[in-house]
């Protein structure tokens, strides 16, 4: 039996982000015929495959490319070219006031948030930890086991909005939030993972406006939003200063093998995450930002973004949506509004079971979904609600997604029915 440090007993232990993940990776690797309604695996669009396919073998056709690409490490910071690229497209694009000294590449967002989180929040000496408020919940499972210090969320519960029958949609309560001397950093992802929540242009506003006057940083999550992937079906303006800092991801792009990170805050910040790069992984991995440079300097990523990637979820959304009600007619379930990501958050009010029971029935059926109480770091309070969901990846292959849809329907119905 190997004796564990406290860094090991809080990181190398089982949690729900490996949990989920070694449940993706095994029926992959099995070939088991599951049905992968979990987890964030973006589509393979065609078109987009396309322009990869065509900027690697760009690569291979260049000896000098090829090898920058494999062969050298790059700065700690990342891959100058794609940097310098990736701030004139955002400069020319969303008119941001950034220089190449603001954004630094990592080795994945979920490496991102690691190192933000760590930096800005956890043990002080001689003072009370810090902590990451999350203003709204549920909130990305990812963020739940990075932090080194225990408690390092505080959360609160959002007020929910119904929008029709059957479908609902969280907003931040304003009224509760408190913002303490113990807070960080304030922390929220849009569009929202798990739920496609896209947090509303006055609600950034307010958020941005409370850190401000706290002297903390807002940190947005776009790993999903705008000006790419632009996985966002509803109208949001891009926001970003000098004391915000926005994390964008080339995963849901497409390319989630290659784990690049994009990181654009300001210059001390820039500079610490160059710092931890360097201390932990030498330089962040090159082979994302070799692939899409050009689609980045041509400005091609937006339009991919806009024409191809958007309104392809748009359309799976929908039809997700509409499947599902036709399914669960006369069950008491709600969905949150699909305003972005590739997924549905399914609310089954007075689910007779447990969200993780539920979960165990469908894997057993050889459909992979998440449980929901994942999804809520940092709230303190029972709240029903968290057993009461499952996260929906509609991304796969329409005929999977119909299949799973069905059956996860079917377990819900017999879930209701054997009360």
């Amino acid at each position: 039996m190997v004796r564990l440090s406290d860094f090991g007993k809080k990181i190398a232990v089982q949690s729900g982000i490996s949990q989920l993940m070694d449940d993706l990776g095994n029926a992959l690797a099995e070939g088991r015929n599951v049905l992968m309604l979990g987890g964030g695996n973006p589509a393979h669009i065609p078109e987009v495959q396309k322009h990869f396919r065509e900027s690697i073998v760009r690569l291979l056709e260049s000896e000098k490319e090829f090898e920058r690409a494999i062969g050298n490490y790059d700065p700690p910071q990342g891959n100058k070219e794609f940097i310098e690229a990736m701030c004139t497209l955002l400069r020319g694009q969303l008119h941001w006031d950034i220089r190449p000294k603001n954004i630094a590449l990592t080795n994945g967002s979920q490496s991102a948030f690691f190192i933000l989180f760590n930096i800005l929040a956890g043990a002080f000496k001689g003072r009370a930890n810090k902590k990451i408020l999350l203003p709204l919940t549920p909130e990305y499972v990812g963020y739940c086991d990075v932090g080194l210090a225990d408690d390092l969320f505080l959360a609160y519960k959002p007020e929910i909005e119904h929008v029709s029958d059957h479908i609902f949609k969280y907003h931040v309560d304003f009224d509760k939030i408190n913002v303490t001397d113990e807070v960080g950093a304030i922390c929220v992802s849009r569009p929202t993972n798990p739920t496609g929540n896209v947090l509303t242009d006055s609600e950034i506003q307010k958020l941005g406006e409370l850190a401000r006057s706290n002297k903390i940083p807002f940190i947005i999550d776009n790993a999903y939003g705008t000006p790419f992937p632009n996985i966002i079906f509803t109208e949001a303006k891009p926001v970003w200063d000098e004391n915000t800092i926005v994390c964008m991801s080339l995963s849901k792009l497409g390319l989630p093998s290659t784990r690049t990170g994009i990181v654009i805050a300001n210059e001390e910040i820039i500079g610490m995450i160059s710092q931890v790069n360097a201390v932990m992984s030498l330089a962040p991995g090159g082979l994302g930002a070799a692939i899409t440079t050009d689609l980045v300097r041509s400005g091609e990523i937006l339009r991919l973004s806009q024409n191809v990637i958007k309104p392809f979820y748009q359309i799976r959304a929908e039809e997700a949506v509409e499947l599902l009600c036709r399914e669960l007619n006369g069950t008491d379930f709600h969905i949150h509004k699909p305003e972005g990501t590739f997924f549905l958050w399914l609310w089954l009010q007075g689910l007779p079971v447990t969200d993780v029971e539920l979960y165990e029935r469908l894997k057993k059926r050889g459909v992979l979904i998440v449980p929901g109480h994942y999804f809520f770091p940092g709230l303190a309070e029972q709240w029903q609600h968290r057993y009461e969901c499952i996260r929906i990846n509609y991304s796969q292959d329409k005929d999977v997604v119909t299949r799973g849809l069905k059956i996860i329907a079917a377990e819900i119905r017999q879930a209701y029915d054997s009360v």
